[in-house]
């Protein structure tokens, strides 16, 4: 397995991000350990959470992910063999891209995590109402103090990532090496269209989430029957029409094809997109994560990406 540069910076990931946002939501401590384990020893190094995660079930103050890895770090000793993300924005109690908001959240977050430095710190949201040189700026110390290494923008469009850049360069700050966008083989037209050419032209990374477009680039939903009692069915059902079928359609002739999966030939698509450096994916059980990691090692062939391509246009 090839690892991947994060933009313009020295760090270097597996080409498959885990996407934290499950633990202590739908996986427990003891499953996301479990998790955890069975995805260093595939061979991957590329987690990502935020400190929001999991604000939104009932209970949660936000950070439970954040904790679960942090007690697993302890647990394992392995925190030097992870390039960790974590984000900040939208905690419920910090919510914003202020100067004095961001020390106060990447504090809260190193002591959850129970490390001293995260390696790429997102802005989770933009943030209009506060001067892109003051955030900038706010990660300057940070990474000053060796808290941070990298910076990211997630949800961001091509026009901001551009400014931010610029603010950046005029005035000698750091800048975003990794932007996080949402991209799945059926959502294409924002990120090809808005923010793929800006990525392209900076040298920027690019890690994606909903990468199986919530569950159902796997093909476990394909009718409307099939969502009941699902935590995203109100999400996947969107992708119920014709078009979300031939995109089903050819990831199974494809995956038949290789003796593999939908979910992983998805994956796939993704990792040889040339300005994508790894997709984000979730798992709730290790067996879940077995197919997932699958996708670092499936070569797809230039007649399988233009299966996928024409099915999906």
């Amino acid at each position: 397995m090839q690892k991947r540069k994060v933009g313009r910076s020295e760090l270097q990931v597996s080409p498959l991000m885990f996407g934290g946002n499950v633990f202590g939501w739908t996986a427990d401590e003891a499953t996301s350990f479990s998790i955890l384990d069975a995805f260093v020893d595939a061979g991957l190094d590329f987690i990502d959470t935020a400190d929001v995660y999991s604000a939104w079930v009932p209970g949660n103050q936000g950070g439970e992910s954040e904790s679960i890895i942090g007690k697993w770090f302890r647990r394992s000793g392995k925190r030097d063999r992870i390039v960790l993300a974590s984000k900040v924005s939208k905690h419920p109690q910090r919510l914003g891209l202020s100067a004095a908001n961001i020390q106060a959240a990447v504090d809260d977050s190193l002591r959850r995590l129970q490390t001293d430095y995260i390696d790429i710190y997102f802005s989770h949201d933009d943030d209009a109402a506060t001067p892109l040189a003051e955030t900038l700026g706010a990660y300057q110390k940070l990474i000053e103090a060796g808290k941070v290494r990298v910076i990211g923008a997630s949800n961001y469009g091509g026009a901001r990532i551009e400014a931010a850049l610029a603010v950046s360069r005029q005035h000698g700050l750091p800048e975003y090496q990794l932007l996080q966008p949402e991209y799945n083989l059926y959502d294409r037209a924002a990120y090809e269209r808005d923010i793929e050419p800006v990525a392209l032209a900076n040298q920027l990374g690019v890690v994606v989430y909903y990468s199986l477009a919530s569950g159902f680039l796997s093909g476990k939903y394909r009718s409307t029957a099939d969502l009941a009692n699902k935590v995203r069915g109100g999400r996947v059902e969107r992708y119920l029409n014709e078009r979300g079928m031939r995109i089903l359609g050819a990831l199974d002739r494809v995956a038949d094809q290789h003796g593999s999966t939908p979910a992983t030939v998805a994956l796939a698509w993704l990792i040889a997109r040339p300005s994508v450096t790894a997709p984000i994916a979730s798992a709730t059980s290790v067996e879940q994560l077995k197919s997932l990691a699958a996708a670092v090692h499936l070569m797809l062939t230039g007649a399988d990406i233009r299966e996928l391509d024409e099915a999906s246009a």
